[in-house]
């Protein structure tokens, strides 16, 4: 490469950097290559570098989507055993997959025992809707609650709703292992409220929705709960036995 060359490059290099086109960076080298021994014409080797950017800045979106949402796991929908258990809908699990419930801000509710795979499904959708782009949310129903109640104790409640609200999916897994008074449950009932008909929102279950006055104050405050939840919603039901005995009958 001769001076003027290598003079070029380097000015290349330093646009590359200042605009943050890191993947054309990476890869236009040996593009320039190919289009050189295939004769690529101008505007398809354009096409293929913004191509390349594209991609790379889509690919590392998902990324940051996936490492933020707080998953326990990474078990995507493909990898649910439908044979060990028939009372899986594969149907109906497929299309809440296709995430057209998050468009249409409705919430998907799982209901079955433990270890049947609630929260591997609620998963598989939340990674789907990671690499559609979607701002997803995991977390257990118990650390929701105390985490909010302690923003609420430090004077910063509103600006943790906020934030929450900016969440496309909230996933609240295990709504069920706990016991809310009176000022936890009115945190609750603030956050459905505030995504009704305004953002989606997954929960897991071991309790029908017949025996969620356990979890509340009682049946008023379950049941005010619940409008908002089931106005537009898909259940799931499970019966079965658990995925985490499966092995042990071998």
């Amino acid at each position: 490469m001769n001076a003027d060359s290598n003079e070029e490059a380097v000015y290349i290099e330093g646009l590359m950097k200042r605009f943050k086109l890191v993947d054309i960076r990476n890869e236009y080298q040996g593009l320039v290559r190919e289009a050189t021994e295939s004769n690529m014409s101008h505007l398809e080797f354009l096409k293929r570098l913004l191509e390349i950017e594209a991609e790379g800045k889509n690919n590392r979106k998902q990324e940051r989507l996936r490492n933020s949402a707080g998953f326990e796991t990474m078990k995507k929908l493909e990898d649910i055993d439908y044979s060990f258990n028939p009372s899986l809908d594969y149907n109906k699990i497929t299309e809440l997959g296709k995430l057209g419930f998050i468009d249409a801000h409705e919430n998907v509710i799982i209901i079955g025992p433990p270890g049947v795979g609630k929260s591997m499904i609620a998963t598989g959708i939340g990674l789907n809707a990671c690499n559609a782009g979607y701002k997803v949310l995991f977390i257990n129903a118990k650390d929701l609650v105390d985490q909010m109640y302690e923003r609420m104790q430090e004077g910063y409640l509103r600006e943790a709703l906020t934030k929450l609200q900016k969440v496309q999916l909230l996933i609240i897994d295990e709504l069920s292992y706990l016991k809310m008074d009176k000022e936890k449950e009115s945190l609750f009932f603030q956050i459905i409220r505030q995504r009704y008909e305004k953002g989606s929102l997954i929960i897991t279950t071991n309790l029908p929705m017949g025996r969620w006055d356990e979890i509340f104050t009682g049946k008023l405050a379950a049941t005010a709960i619940l409008d908002r939840l089931v106005h537009h919603c898909h259940v799931i039901s499970i019966t079965g036995e658990s995925y985490r005995v499966k092995g042990k009958k071998n």
